[in-house]
């Protein structure tokens, strides 16, 4: 962080946007680019430290009157206060690191006698990934849809959402496929969660770009967290929606007005333009139980075409793929006017892919996608 600040400060850089990795979320270097007279391109810091901790998020939803899951109210401590939690709330249940996200410190526990082992490794891992081994437990819904919502805010009062994603391809609680409009959600449902994510984010008068996820189950839509970023999947919402989500969180940190300066439709005038859907191709062998693999890039053919949006970042020649770092090779998006034809045109482009010197996760997402 202290690097990035004075790396700034050196070229005379006003703002920095942090992408989507860890320090988008990061409230301390949000502040320590404020105390550097530089704009950090996201929300304020105290919204970064309110969704940032699982716990008080879920309390934000249910005073704003959004439907959340049954879980505890505080961060447990113990295995002891897991286990009472079992017992009232009966397993499944899902334990989940309290400061985090990403997949990162989250196990289901099935039946009481795997949950003591579960506990500490989440525990563990959170407090390798986070800082902070606090866990929350939630009862565990079996068959959801993850759906969630895109939303965007100015510093003018003015909260609006881009509609919704269907995320519920994944793997190891990885999203790996992405669809925009979420797929076989009746309407009257899909504006009712549209609405619930921004009755949500203007009632803690939020600013910039987040996504608010839910848990899609018989009808009922449950709260599941909000992440104070723009995320991986942004770019199937801009496909079909035509609006550029990054410059549109640029000209928010200016102060610009979602409408008289941007010049955004209002919200009961915005409308999406056919289907998308992402994949995301990364370096993990499939035929080795996902292991992350290693190495250099010596060659890489990549998808085009038209309806075709590659984000590229490491599938190229010469890149050298390490353990240290996110596994993301590429985003591969499509888009089409109908989800069929949309399908047909991803299947293409994963074939279109061809990428020598590491092992991509491609052939299951060509297995998933056929």
């Amino acid at each position: 962080m202290d690097d990035i600040i004075r790396v700034a400060k050196a070229h005379d850089v006003d703002a920095i946007h942090p992408g989507y990795g860890f320090l988008s979320e990061n409230a301390a270097f949000a502040r320590k680019c404020a105390d550097a007279g530089i704009t950090f391109i996201g929300p304020k810091p105290e919204q970064l430290d309110m969704f940032g901790d699982k716990v008080t998020a879920k309390q934000v939803a249910t005073d704003a009157g959004v439907s959340t899951i049954p879980g505890t109210k505080e961060p447990v401590a113990s295995y002891q206060e897991a286990a009472e939690f079992g017992a009232t709330h009966g397993f499944p249940i899902m334990l989940k690191a309290a400061m985090g996200g990403g997949g990162r410190g989250m196990r289901v526990v099935d039946k009481p006698e795997d949950l003591k082992e579960a506990f500490e490794r989440a525990s563990s891992e959170a407090t390798q990934a986070f800082g902070s081994g606090e866990i929350y437990l939630e009862k565990l819904l079996t068959h959801p849809k993850h759906v969630e919502v895109q939303v965007i805010a100015d510093q003018h009062g003015h909260t609006m959402h881009l509609f919704e994603r269907d995320c519920s391809v994944q793997r190891r609680n990885q999203k790996m496929i992405e669809f925009a409009p979420a797929v076989a959600l009746p309407q009257a449902l899909r504006t009712e969660i549209c609405n619930a994510a921004v009755k949500l984010m203007a009632s803690v008068h939020y600013v910039n770009a987040a996504t608010v996820e839910f848990l899609v189950e018989d009808g009922k839509y449950y709260f599941l967290e909000v992440n104070p970023r723009v995320q991986v999947e942004h770019t199937v919402t801009e496909l079909i929606t035509g609006i550029d989500i990054v410059q549109t969180q640029i000209k928010i940190a200016q102060g610009q007005d979602l409408y008289a300066d941007i010049r955004l439709p209002k919200q009961d005038e915005l409308t999406y333009n056919g289907a998308a859907i992402q994949c995301r191709v990364t370096t993990e062998d499939p035929a080795n139980d996902f292991m992350p693999d290693t190495g250099t890039i010596v060659s890489s053919k990549l998808p085009g075409g038209n309806g075709v949006r590659l984000d590229v970042v490491r599938a190229f020649n010469g890149a050298v793929v390490t353990l240290y770092f996110d596994s993301l090779l590429a985003i591969s998006c499509v888009h089409a006017a109908v989800l069929q034809p949309d399908a047909r045109k991803m299947s293409r482009a994963l074939t279109q892919f061809q990428i020598q010197g590491v092992k991509p996760n491609l052939p299951s997402l060509r297995h998933v996608s056929a």
